[in-house]
């Protein structure tokens, strides 16, 4: 046996043991692809298991997640900090290894993979953070970005609608630091893709842009010198089709679905060991596979010498040296806090009315010029999404200097990819969309959340203020089952200072997503003193207050916020004690101690209103079962806004009569 088919054996063996031993997973896309792992690993990897966050290492993404023995089996080999006893806790309660790759559990995992085809996006947003960066910072021939993101993907991943999004984008950019491994097995859980995936998936990838090749996914020879082929074309992503067979090694099972999500079983395990010619125990790797697989000495010769040449760098380009710096160790510059403090007073005195997604561009025209790692985008509505601001400069296959993105009509493809360009470092990403099509993109937005990375998403044109199109694009739902989501921040202003302030915390923000959510109406600008606006960064604050202690309480978001201080302002509430508390944030407000919360919400005033124009379910733990909620539960109609907002009850008379009827006044 060749020592490259033992060290690919290896793979599978430890693929086929774990999954047996944890009575689950998925054995058949390991064991199939164990051959271009161990060629791409051994011939053309970069990286250092002693420094897996360095920041020039290649990127390697596991899209299709279920095969994630693949991943950690190569981790192990290769000298990182996965053991063999975390091999033999797959997919146990708390283990480095769960079932799928999650980012954040084993050192080396890039991104968490499992939905299938948003690996292959989180991919094609680490390409294009390289690709920015190296156009950024690159001089001469000290090219201190440059590296590959390699990526396996399966049918799966392909037939996702997602992986069009993405690829398409991949090709007319031209990012060809990019290459891919389709995993062309032809199997899918419910048998052979024959049945339901006939595409032409080479001509697909050619359509594209794409450089593609084919090969015998069990040849080294040939797999060597495709991705040698691939890293040769720089002006073009690179798909290599491997014809793969499932299982590869299981002599009963392999080539077919009973292998593809289920143990081998120990008999049929027995009988591959066999057929593998692997004579060792479950788990027993011997010395010389060890040795062939081991890239602790070499990875980190590969950062030394990075080192050295970034090091000579510093000393012709100091200061580029130091941006770098401080943009990979995502280090916010020295003045951010003066000058966004006072950029915020300054939105303040001018006081202006104006639509939250015009303050949002506001702010962006500021902060920009703060921040050059600002890299934008939006799904093909910039300007109404208030994306492009003065300093914007557009990613063109001709042109990388860039520090945004024209996704296109791409909600999905786009968020997933702005997750890859947070995971790979150096940049702050954001793209935007109108916030109905949120639901397009939600499942990239919950793996920010669950991976606990600051992507932000921008959403404009929130409610029924929308107007005229109608309820298909007129958000109801979508605010409140966006805060339901653990570890999001979702931020409502209610105007150019609430909307400047939910931008500093969003950047600030390193362990989590943000959602920034605007209006597309113009919006009136609420007066404040420094300390309320000191507070707005608490979740919510006391905006209009009372002498003494409040009978009522009006809580209110967004649009919103000035109808509740239009009642508090009204004749009819004149002669009543009520506050009117501003809640932008309720994730933040949370996460408060109590006595600031109970400050702002006193536990024993139980008279409370909320206004916003959403539906009205997740806002009953903020007013009781006693509150009142002026919310929408039904869906928008075609009308101008001011329409609309009296047709569905959002009126200061309708504030006033709910304050009245707790108190009893009316």
């Amino acid at each position: 046996m060749s020592s490259r088919k033992m060290l690919a054996n290896a793979i599978r063996a430890l693929s086929m043991d774990a999954v047996q031993r944890a009575n689950s997973g998925h054995p058949g896309a390991p064991m199939g692809m164990a051959d271009i792992a161990e060629v791409l690993y051994s011939d053309f990897m970069r990286h250092n298991p002693a420094n897996p966050d360095w920041s020039n290492r290649d990127r390697f993404v596991m899209s299709n997640g279920h095969a994630s023995m693949l991943a950690y089996s190569v981790l192990h080999l290769s000298g990182y900090d996965v053991t063999i006893e975390d091999l033999k806790n797959f997919r146990q309660l708390h283990s480095k290894t769960p079932g799928h790759p999650e980012h954040g559990y084993a050192p080396g995992i890039e991104t968490t993979t499992g939905p299938l085809g948003q690996g292959i996006s989180n991919a094609v947003g680490m390409a294009i953070a390289e690709r920015a960066l190296a156009a950024t910072f690159n001089r001469d021939d000290y090219n201190i970005v440059n590296h590959f993101t390699y990526v396996f993907l399966g049918d799966g991943c392909m037939m996702e609608g997602i992986s069009h999004e993405a690829c398409s984008l991949a090709g007319t950019l031209g990012l060809g630091k990019l290459i891919a491994f389709w995993d062309d097995n032809g199997i899918s859980i419910d048998g052979k893709v024959e049945g339901w995936f006939l595409d032409d998936t080479p001509k697909r990838f050619e359509a594209y842009g794409w450089h593609v090749v084919e090969v015998d996914g069990h040849d080294p020879d040939e797999i060597k010198i495709a991705i040698e082929a691939a890293r040769a074309i720089t002006a073009k992503p690179s798909l290599i089709c491997c014809k793969t067979v499932i299982g590869f090694g299981s002599p009963n099972k392999a080539g077919g679905h009973a292998v593809h999500g289920a143990p081998l079983g120990e008999d049929e395990v027995a009988l591959a060991r066999v057929e593998l010619n692997w004579e060792h125990p479950p788990f027993e790797i011997p010395e010389e596979v060890y040795k062939g697989w081991d890239h602790r000495t070499a990875g980190q010769a590969q950062e030394n010498a990075w080192q050295q040449k970034f090091d000579a760098y510093r000393e012709e380009h100091p200061e580029l040296a130091a941006e770098f710096e401080r943009r990979v160790q995502r280090e916010l510059p020295p003045n951010w806090n003066e000058a966004t403090a006072s950029f915020i007073a300054k939105l303040d005195e001018a006081a202006e009315d104006k639509a939250t997604r015009q303050a949002s561009l506001a702010t962006l025209e500021s902060y920009s010029v703060l921040l050059p790692e600002l890299f934008g985008g939006s799904a093909d509505l910039g300007g109404s999404n208030g994306t492009e601001w003065s300093g914007y400069r557009p990613m063109r296959a001709e042109s990388p200097d860039a520090n945004y993105i024209n996704y296109g009509v791409r909600e999905f493809g786009m968020s997933a990819m702005l997750n890859g360009i947070a995971l790979h470092g150096g940049l702050i990403p954001f793209g935007a969309t109108f916030l109905v099509f949120s639901d397009y993109a939600r499942n990239a937005v919950r793996m920010a959340a669950l991976m606990k990375i600051p992507s932000i998403f921008v959403y404009t044109h929130d409610s029924i203020g929308l107007g005229e199109d109608g309820p298909t694009h007129q958000a109801v739902e979508h605010i409140p089952t966006l805060r339901m989501m653990p570890n999001m921040h979702l931020w409502r202003p209610c105007d150019t200072v609430e909307t400047a302030v939910s931008w500093k915390a969003a950047i600030e923000r390193s362990n989590g997503p943000s959602c920034l959510v605007f209006s597309r109406q113009g919006l009136k600008h609420q007066s404040r003193d420094p300390e309320q606006i000191e507070a707005i960064a608490r979740g919510a604050y006391i905006l209009r207050d009372c002498e003494g202690t409040p009978d009522a309480i009006i809580i209110a978001t967004g649009s919103e916020v000035e109808l509740a201080v239009a009642a508090y302002e009204s004749d009819a509430l004149a002669d009543e004690n009520i506050r009117v508390v501003s809640m932008p944030c309720t994730a933040v407000f949370d996460r408060q101690p109590q006595d600031y919360r109970d400050s702002v919400l006193p536990p024993d005033i139980s008279a409370r209103v909320v206004v916003e124009a959403s539906v009205t379910a997740g806002w009953y733990r903020y007013v009781g079962m006693d509150g009142v909620i002026i919310g929408i539960d039904t869906f928008g109609e075609s009308a101008p806004a001011k329409e609309l907002f009296a047709y569905f009850g959002f009126t200061v008379d309708k504030v006033v009569e709910a304050v009245s009827n707790l108190l009893g006044t009316d």
